[in-house]
């Protein structure tokens, strides 16, 4: 039943692994055209189909011809084509490595009250946002489906197990859905990380997530190294959208430049394609959450972008207001910045007056340490298999179940715990898409700007130089959107 959902937006090749295939490609038609002769268009340029995205006019090939690109430029209703190997991007959020806290050791604190797991002690993220108290009212509903576009989940997990949606998880990696959560298996720990926070298990194991008893669906976009390629990206928002995905939580930028330029013929091509698959991803209903970036950048107001291209080597280049971050820049997306424990701004946060709708918990290991956060950081989820590989020693935990634990900071910390207070949101209204972004809009606390930023000075902007200035009034500004998220106003 699941592979025959699937075909509904995805069409898969027999041979798109074939040996000769070295490139993988994305062919963008214009928008609404058929992609119904695409087979062999591919097929005569010297490549072979790996997907048809047909509600998007988006295709995914490959190809060892060189000059395969230029070829099906030249097919009729081809707007653009390009490679994807070398274009990659990090994920958002584990990236933060200024570690003045990371050799101290966070002690359990009072500081989640009505959160009772065997760690929820340490959880001040959760106490911060009034999770506990939230719970009282409502826990989420199993009938609403998180999709969480990450590097997988860990699916035996004990605090995630009861709550993986199976026929609904997918690897991605590839450019086409593989279905199924052992495929959509987490090698690189980021996704588990983002998981727990959404949906960990109120089951006395470790850690409570924000919405203990919905369901989550581990989409797989980004590979062992944390990289997540264009058709990976499309592929996952193709699949939320056509598998009843409520909320997909995004702790990425997606393709490797972190600005995309219209002006420039490869990032416009990927960067159509991926804005059309977010676009359908929407019209099925389905928010986007995502997170705003570590850079400390003002997003608002561009002028040079030294990350890109990160999948190769950076080259500092001028950009404009025509460059935008994906995902967090297209419309209708909810962008979040992060929070630390004084509810101030992370101080890697980027931010921006167009940029961030509502803030969350992201953690701050050097402005921000408190009793109730020693460490600064957040707490969640990890593969035991990989924590004594990708998780430092000063941030590991092990409950005594042998379920491992991770501290990290990011924005990539920050978005799911928004994802997560969308997806109580959506439980108790009902409400989806535009309605549901306006709701948890709704659903904070505002911050104001602060008079005095001086704080930040030794963080400027990571792309530009700039310092950390903040723009805006109580009800919406810069740094914080509408305000940090609040789960007791989303089911109260």
């Amino acid at each position: 039943m699941v592979a025959a959902a699937a075909l509904a937006t995805a069409v898969a090749s027999s041979d798109a692994s074939a040996a000769s295939a070295t490139a993988t490609y994305l062919v963008v038609y214009k928008e609404k055209s058929s992609t119904g002769s695409a087979g062999s268009a591919v097929t005569a340029a010297g490549g072979q189909l790996v997907a048809t995205y047909a509600p998007i006019s988006v295709v995914v090939a490959r190809s060892s011809n060189p000059d395969f690109a230029v070829r099906m430029r030249a097919v009729k209703g081809v707007e653009g084509a390009v490679a994807t190997t070398r274009f990659a991007s990090a994920v958002d959020g584990g990236a933060v490595s200024t570690d003045a806290a990371d050799t101290t050791t966070a002690g359990p604190s009072a500081a989640s009250a009505g959160l009772n797991d065997s760690l929820s002690g340490l959880q001040w993220d959760m106490a911060q946002i009034k999770v506990g108290e939230a719970h009282a009212v409502s826990t989420g509903s199993p009938s609403i489906l998180v999709g969480d576009i990450d590097t997988g989940l860990d699916y035996t997990h004990p605090d995630l197990a009861a709550n993986v949606d199976d026929a609904r998880s997918a690897n991605c990696v590839g450019g086409v859905a593989v279905p199924g959560m052992v495929a959509a298996n987490d090698d690189n720990g980021h996704g588990t990380h983002t998981a727990g926070t959404i949906a960990a298990a109120a089951n006395g194991i470790g850690i409570v997530g924000v919405a203990p008893t919905v369901k989550i669906a581990g989409i797989k976009a980004g590979d062992a190294a944390g990289f997540f390629f264009p058709e990976a990206v499309v592929c996952s928002f193709m699949w939320a959208a056509d598998h009843g995905v409520a909320v997909t939580n995004n702790s990425y930028f997606a393709d490797p430049w972190l600005f995309n330029c219209r002006n420039d013929a490869e990032q416009r091509a990927i960067w159509t394609a991926e804005r059309r698959a977010i676009k359908y991803a929407q019209s099925k209903g389905v928010l986007v959450v995502a997170a705003e970036g570590n850079q400390a950048d003002d997003l608002s107001h561009p002028t040079l972008d030294a990350t890109s291209p990160d999948d190769t080597n950076p080259v500092l280049r001028a950009i404009s207001n025509a460059c935008a971050v994906v995902p967090t820049e297209v419309p209708g997306v909810v962008g979040v910045s992060a929070t630390g424990n004084k509810r101030m701004k992370s101080f890697y946060s980027s931010y921006g007056i167009s940029a961030v709708d509502v803030a969350a918990p992201g953690g701050d290991s050097l402005l921000q340490t408190t009793p109730a956060a020693p460490n600064g950081r957040v707490l969640s989820t990890w593969p035991a298999a990989l924590l004594t590989a990708t998780c430092l020693p000063s941030r590991r935990l092990v409950d005594a179940s042998g379920a491992a634990y991770c501290y990290q900071q990011g924005t990539s910390m920050a978005s799911p715990h928004a994802a997560g207070v969308a997806a109580l949101l959506a439980s108790v209204t009902g409400k989806t898409g535009g309605a549901l972004s306006a709701a948890l809009q709704d659903a904070v606390n505002p911050i104001p700007c602060p008079a005095d930023v001086s704080a930040y000075a030794f963080f400027p902007g990571l792309d530009d130089g700039a310092p950390q200035t903040c723009e805006g009034t109580l009800a919406q500004n810069s740094w914080f959107g509408a305000g940090e998220v609040d789960a007791l106003k989303a089911v109260g």
